[in-house]
C-alpha cells in the first residue's frame, strides 16, 4: 500500500498548482515579514501548554503549534512518527522560493511515506479555522488521491501580498473576509485550501523556513546540498519562551 499511494508522488501533489504562483525573481533568504493583525487562529500565540513541534535543521531551528482539534489524525500521525524518530536525519527534499519547503520522506526521492497506521494513509481534514497561510505546517498527499496522506510534509513559504486576480476570485466564492485580509498580510497558498491539511504554525523560525526556501536547487526543485532535518522534538509551549 505504501509504495503503490507514494508512486503517484507526494511531490508532484503540488506540482501543477505551485508552478503559476511561486515565485520567479531572486531567492533571498532576507524576507521582510509583517506582523499580522489578524483574529484567525494562526496568528495568535500558542497558550501555555499547547502542544509544539521543534524541527532543529541545518539551516536553524523551526518551532510549530499544533492544532490537534482541527486535525486530529494528521497531528496523531505526525507525533506518532516523532516519537518513533522517523524524522531524524531525513531531508527537506524540495524547495521552491516563494511556495513551499517539503520534506518528511525517508526515501528522500519525495515518492515515499509512512505512517503509524501500517503505512495505511489518511483522508484531508479541511477546516475553516486553518488555512495555507506562510508559516502553515501541511500534509502533502498525491494530487490523484486526496486520501493518500502519509509522512510528508510542508511549511508554506509564501512571500507577503495577496494577487488581485486571486482575491477577487476568492471574494467570488465567499470566502470568509477575515482569511482574505489574513492572506493579505501574510501571503500564502490560498488555492490548496479544503485541498491540503493543515495541521499546525510556525510561531518561530520562518527565517529558517526563508532560508531553506532560497537555496540552490536543480530542474526538479530538489536543494543541490541536502538540508537535513537533523531531529524532531515534542513539547508543550511555555510563556517563559516568549
Amino acid at each position: 500500500m505504501r509504495r503503490r499511494i507514494a508512486a503517484a508522488a507526494a511531490v508532484l501533489a503540488l506540482a501543477l498548482a505551485l508552478t503559476a504562483t511561486a515565485c520567479g525573481g531572486k531567492k533571498s533568504a532576507k524576507v521582510n515579514r509583517p506582523a499580522v493583525e489578524s483574529q484567525e487562529q494562526q496568528f495568535q500565540a500558542p497558550n501555555e501548554g499547547d502542544p509544539i513541534a521543534i524541527f532543529h535543521t541545518s539551516k536553524g531551528e523551526i518551532r510549530a503549534v499544533l492544532y490537534p482539534d482541527d486535525a486530529p489524525m494528521a497531528v496523531e500521525n505526525f507525533t506518532g512518527l516523532v516519537e518513533q524518530g522517523y524524522y531524524n536525519g531525513l531531508t527537506f527534499h524540495r524547495a521552491v522560493y516563494g511556495a513551499l519547503v517539503q520534506g518528511g520522506d525517508d526515501t528522500g526521492t519525495g515518492l515515499g511515506g509512512a505512517t503509524i497506521w501500517r503505512d495505511n494513509p489518511f483522508p484531508v481534514e479541511p477546516s475553516d479555522r486553518l488555512h495555507h497561510y506562510a508559516g502553515a505546517l501541511c500534509v502533502a498527499h498525491s494530487e490523484e488521491d486526496a486520501a493518500s496522506n502519509l509522512s510528508q510534509f510542508y511549511f508554506v513559504q509564501a512571500l507577503p501580498g495577496l494577487d488581485r486576480s486571486l482575491q477577487s476570485q476568492m471574494e467570488e466564492a465567499g470566502v470568509r473576509q477575515e482569511v482574505i485580509d489574513a492572506y493579505k498580510e501574510a501571503g500564502g497558498l490560498p488555492y490548496l485550501d479544503n485541498r491540503y491539511t493543515v495541521f499546525g504554525q510556525v510561531y518561530e523560525g520562518m527565517d529558517v523556513v526563508d532560508a531553506i526556501a532560497a537555496v540552490d536547487t536543480d530542474e526538479n526543485d530538489r536543494p543541490t546540498e541536502d538540508v537535513l532535518i537533523e531531529k524532531v522534538e515534542l513539547a508543550v509551549y511555555s510563556t517563559s519562551e516568549s
